[in-house]
């Protein structure tokens, strides 16, 4: 199964927010565990950067976790034309509008996110990582 993580659900896991850590915890066992394939858009890879580096202040570290992350997690190119048919999505938001685009062409099962109303009208199905785990288990 390939599960799109949103940014959000990845930022849980490093940061350890509560109270969403425990489930993006165990959505990333269930990755290293082979249970699920987990992507990330290319464009979510710099945001992530971008936050781990305003909270590490440290440019090696923040590229160590990046590093680490990455070694766990697929990265999913986003191309021109997911960037265009965003442009025309019904998703209201263009960000998330991309990262559906990018899901859907490259056959995507879901998409994991804490904002699952933001996606009401997505064409990949989506749910919150509680939801992922009680599917895969």
């Amino acid at each position: 199964m390939k599960v799109m993580l949103d940014t959000c659900v990845v930022l849980d896991y490093l940061q350890g927010r509560e109270p969403f850590f425990d489930d993006a915890l165990n959505v990333f066992i269930a990755i290293a565990n082979d249970e699920i394939h987990g992507f990330i858009t290319a464009s979510s890879v710099t945001d992530i950067y971008y936050i781990i580096q305003r909270c590490t202040h440290k440019h090696e570290r923040s590229k160590e976790i990046l590093n680490n992350l990455i070694k766990l997690i697929s990265i999913l190119d986003t191309t021109s034309e997911d960037c265009i048919n965003a442009l025309v999505s019904h998703v209201k938001d263009y960000e998330d509008a991309v990262m559906i685009e990018s899901s859907r062409c490259s056959n995507i099962d879901y998409i994991v996110t804490r904002n699952t109303r933001d996606h009401e009208k997505s064409s990949v199905r989506v749910v919150s990582p509680l939801e992922l785990l009680d599917a895969i288990s």
